[in-house]
This record gives structure tokens, sequence and C-alpha cells, in this order.
């Protein structure tokens, strides 16, 4: 998940290269009760990292819990700095656009939460979260009876067969491709090149849709995750009927409980109810407000000053994806009464120190940076214990198979750098291999993060050359597979809560390509042996697989030094009820809100 303007896998990308994700910089807190801070949240996050379970039919089975206290009524203001990239589910790969369409629309899965960091997939067009056969390889789901969209036309399997069809259509190129790619492989817009609107469809070997409430999805490999994949919004149906192909951007059909009454792009959104939404059918999604009403232009400082003055209509108002703003924190988090408005936790994302592995061959030199590098300086620099925590491995908090304790280089107890043994990995390497040129964004965080690193990798005799790389592009720069850099930060955060999310597309070789997050260009073979092994087994098992991987990684070959987590702070008004911080997507539950009075 791109933080608030960017994909939920690469969730990270956007915020960072525009210098802007939520709690940096701030000056008054300079991470000195982090360790104290560290140490509750590291125990909030096991909370945070359990397995993802699959519900069966009574649990997929609407309506959802009551909110406790929750009332009826009401509009919730929302505040937001960007503009929506995109309302068409099949370009959402983005977490505010997600954000908004899990009140908009329904998909043949969801997630749900219990509030207590459990997350399980349940049905959601769907009767449950899909029954597996041919050992994982083909998956059957049925469709819940009465589900309409706003129309009142039923959604049937020709509904879900065109949505996963309009996915090949060159118009839509800005979702996700996991579910493509499973079923007609990297190249599969030529299975399919006119999207389904032609006379040609996907073959019922790949895609089949025997009568009205049946669809069955056939892959070449076992597909574990496939009810996780459904879950996202980029997968959510597009009616067949009602399909205008591009311009559905604008102006989309609602099948979950809101629906869209008016939108000026990148000024207001507002939605009403949908009254052909049948809570009966939804385990997941409220509808106590009548409405939301969406402010975009909204800068982040301008919705902490509103939201902590608390008056008029900023009662009722919440942050989508923004967080608070970074020199406001201790105005929020050092009074009492304004901080019991908040919501707190991990967000997915690990910041690493990638090491160009075509160009920093010795593993003698990567090690030793990764022992020197200095967390708690760069932490200082994102707003200190409310802006991260240090990372002392890949997996973040939110990840399951998540292991507090595993920290193979000491992180955790010398989180500004071991200097003593980067010097002594350092002593037989030739000058020339200590030569490095580190790239980094010319935002006011790029040169913050330039200064710390610097600082700690010169102490041990190393000698950097930093290169300024125009924040805008600076993911595209560091994309490219022929890359002039040895050194350089980037962050990513999971698609779903699944490891497979983060080893798959950041360590698996056969994904160097320009562009691709495999920034180190890690291409080992015994990687490579553990990724087809555990994309093959059932949840738990692959659980244990991934483990294995990601010692691996680190410790055998270790393709970026972890830096630290990022952390997700959002205010809302006093008149909210029923806010909590989700496991899932990093923010407020949009799901649950009501208005107090």
């Amino acid at each position: 998940m791109k933080s608030f303007t960017s994909r939920r896998a690469r969730a990270i990308v956007v915020a960072l290269a525009a210098g802007s994700l939520a709690l940096t910089g701030c000056s008054e807190n300079t991470g000195t009760s982090s360790n104290k801070d560290s140490k509750k949240d590291q125990e909030e996050a096991k909370t945070q990292s359990k397995a993802v379970t699959y519900a069966d039919a009574a649990a997929s089975t609407g309506p959802a819990e009551e909110v406790p206290g929750a009332k009826s009524g009401g509009t919730i203001t929302v505040y937001q700095e960007s503009g929506l990239s995109h309302l068409d589910p099949g370009q959402i790969y983005v977490s505010d656009a997600g954000q908004v369409a899990n009140l908009l629309f329904r998909g043949l899965t969801n997630f749900e939460e219990d509030g207590k960091g459990g997350v399980s997939v349940v049905g959601d067009l769907a009767t449950d979260s899909g029954k597996s056969s041919d050992g994982g390889k083909t998956w059957t789901f049925t469709l819940k009876d009465g589900i309409k969209d706003q129309n009142g036309k039923e959604i049937t399997s020709a509904d879900v067969r065109h949505s996963v069809e309009r996915l090949y259509a060159k118009f839509i190129f800005d979702g996700p491709t996991y579910l493509q790619t499973w079923l007609s492989g990297p190249d599969y817009r030529k299975a399919l090149p006119d999207g389904g609107y032609g006379d040609k469809h996907l073959p019922d070997s790949v895609l089949e849709t025997p009568d009205d409430k049946t669809v069955i999805f056939h892959f070449d490999t076992a597909r574990p995750d496939l009810p996780q994949t459904l879950a996202m919004p980029g997968y959510s149906i597009v009616p067949e009927e009602t399909d205008t192909k591009e311009k559905y951007d604008k102006a989309p059909v609602a099948t979950g409980p809101y629906k869209i009454a008016e939108y000026k792009i990148g000024k207001t959104l507002k939605l009403v109810k949908n009254d052909q939404w049948d809570p009966k059918t939804d385990s997941v999604r409220h509808q106590y407000v009548d409405g939301f009403d969406m402010q975009f232009g909204i800068t982040e400082s301008t919705q902490t000053k509103r939201l902590i003055a608390d008056q008029g209509d900023s009662k009722n108002a919440i942050q989508l994806t923004g967080s608070v703003e970074s020199t406001q924190v201790q105005d929020v988090v050092g009074d009492a009464a304004v901080n019991k408005r908040t919501i707190k936790g991990y967000q997915p994302y690990v910041q690493v120190l990638n090491f160009n592995l075509d160009r920093v061959k010795n593993k003698a030199v990567r090690d030793a940076i990764t022992y020197a590098v200095n967390s708690k300086s760069l932490i200082a620099g994102e707003g200190g214990a409310y802006g991260g925590d240090v990372a002392p491995n890949l997996f973040a908090p939110t990840l399951p198979g998540y292991e507090a304790s595993y920290d193979p280089y000491g992180r955790l107890k010398t989180p500004q750098g071991n200097i003593a043994e980067a010097e002594k990995l350092l002593k037989d390497v030739p000058a020339a291999e200590k030569k490095l040129v580190f790239a980094y964004s010319n935002s006011e965080q790029g040169q913050k993060r330039k200064v710390a690193v610097e600082d700690a990798l010169t102490k041990v005799g190393f000698d950097i050359v930093s290169k300024e790389v125009d924040a805008a592009s600076y993911y595209e720069n560091i994309g490219k597979v022929d890359n002039p850099y040895d050194i350089y930060i980037s962050g990513w955060g999971q698609d779903w809560p699944s490891p497979a999310t983060v080893v798959t597309p950041v360590y698996d070789g056969d994904q160097i390509a320009e562009g691709s997050p495999n920034y180190s260009h890690i291409n080992d073979p015994k990687v490579q042996e553990l990724i087809k092994k555990a994309l093959t087994q059932e949840p738990t098992e692959a659980a244990k697989t991934w483990i294995e991987a990601h010692h691996y990684i680190l410790e055998k070959v270790n393709p970026a030094a972890p830096l630290w987590y990022t952390k997700q702070l959002q205010l809302y008004g006093s008149n909210i009820g029923g806010a909590r911080y989700s496991t899932e997507s990093s923010y407020i539950d949009v799901t649950r809100l009501f208005l107090k009075s």
C-alpha cells in the first residue's frame, strides 16, 4: 500500500518520494523515549501479526456485529490532502481509493477484523471465503442470494466474469495484476486483448461460470492466497450492464452500503446511502451515517489544526489517509483529551538501505554497513517514537510470521550503530570497495536521511559519494536495473497479510526488471526454491517456509539493511464513534463509524 497516493504493496513509494510521509521531522521529539515506547509497541505488534484465517459460510453471513453505542444518522466530514487516484475498481491499487472502495464496492471476499489484531477472510459477494480443490489449483465461489447493485440489478456470475476479463483491457493499467497473471501468465493481455468486450472470453479451463451463482477459477499451480487476493479493492465487481469502460472511473456503480451522489474530481466527493445494499448479506460493513462529505485539498497541517480545535464540522470529521502533521505531534499526544481521539499502530512498511548487488558484491561490506547504520538518528528525522521504530529484520510487525526478537545484526541492542563490529568486518576490505555512491531524494526528508547515512558510514571508514536524485523520480531512478548507485533507501509494505506479497516482489530474482521493487537485484537459487515452495503450500505450512526464506535472505545474502518500521497516528473529531485502527489498511476503519449525536 503506498501510504496515501500510491499502491498498496508499494505504499510508501510516492509518500517518500514527495518527502511527505506522515509523522516526519518533528523537532520536538528526538526519539529519546523510543526505547520505552518500542517495548510497548513491540508487544502490541504481536496482536497485529496474527495469521489470517479463512472463514466459513456462517462467519460470512450478515449483518455485521453491532458496534457498541452505535447510532444512525448524520454526515461524516472527511479531510484529505490529495484527490483520489481512481474510482474504477479495476484501477484501484492505492490506499486512498481503497478506503473509499470499501464503502462503495464489494468483491467475492473481504477482510474482517476483530479489533484485537485478528484478521479473517470472509465471503463478501460469495457465501464463504472459497473452496479449493485439485491441490489448490481450482477455487470455487458461490454467490449469495439477493445482492444487487445501486440500480437494483442482481449480481450474477456473469458480472464476476466480466469484472475479471475487463482487467485484461488496455485502459486498465493502474490496478493489481496478481489474478490476471495467475490465470494467463505475465503477458496476460495477449490472452484477451479486448478485455472481454468482444466475442472472445477466457476459456472455461481458466474461468468457468456454469450457472448464475457459480464462479470457478482454474490455475496451473496451487494458489492458496487467492481468497486474500480477491479481497483487494482492485478486484471488486463492475456490473457488466453499466460498464462504461474508460468513463467508469468518473461514475462507478455501487454495490456497497454507500453510493456517489456528487463527485467533483480533486475537490469534493459526496456519498449517500445505497438503498439497494442489504445488511443481511454483509458481515463486515455498516450503514450508520447518512453519508460522507469528502473534502480534498486540505493539507495535513490544516487537518490537524482543525481536529485539535474540534469546532463545528470538525467534531464530525476524520482523516482518511492523512496523519497528524509532524510538527503538531506533541500538541496531540501531549494533551490527554486530544490524544483520546487518535488511532495508532504500525503501518505495513519496512524502510531499508538497499545494496545494489550488481555493484556491492562483497558481503563483508554489506554486513559492515548493516551494523554501522544509525536507525536512531534516522527515526529522529521521521518524528521520533511516534514516526517509527527500529527494524531488526525485513518483516513488518503487521505481517504474519513477524518475529519481534529476530535480530541477527543486533539492531535493537545498538540502534545507533555498532561501530566496533563494522570496523572489524572492514579490516581487510580494500579501500576501493569502501567507496560507495549513495542516492538520496532531494526532498526535505531525503536531506535528513543523507546526513544520517553519511555520518554513520564515514565513522567506520567508508568514503560516501552522495548523489542527489529528484524526489518526483526517485523510485524511477533507483528502479532502473542498470542504475549507477551502490546504496539507496526504499520502503515496502504487503499487498495483503501474507509474506508472499513481500518476499516475492522484493526478493525474487524473477522480478528483476525496470521499475521492479527488487531494488537490490537479488537473484539467489535458494531463495527462488523457497518462494516456489511457499507459494504452493497452505497458509500454515507456507508461514514456516516464508520464515526460512526470510532468515536465509537476511543472514546469508543480506541484500538490504533493515532501518525502521513506520507508524500511523491519525486524529478524529469528538463526535465520531466506532473509531479504531485497521490492521489491514493501516488507517482508520471506515466500515464501522457513526456519529454520537
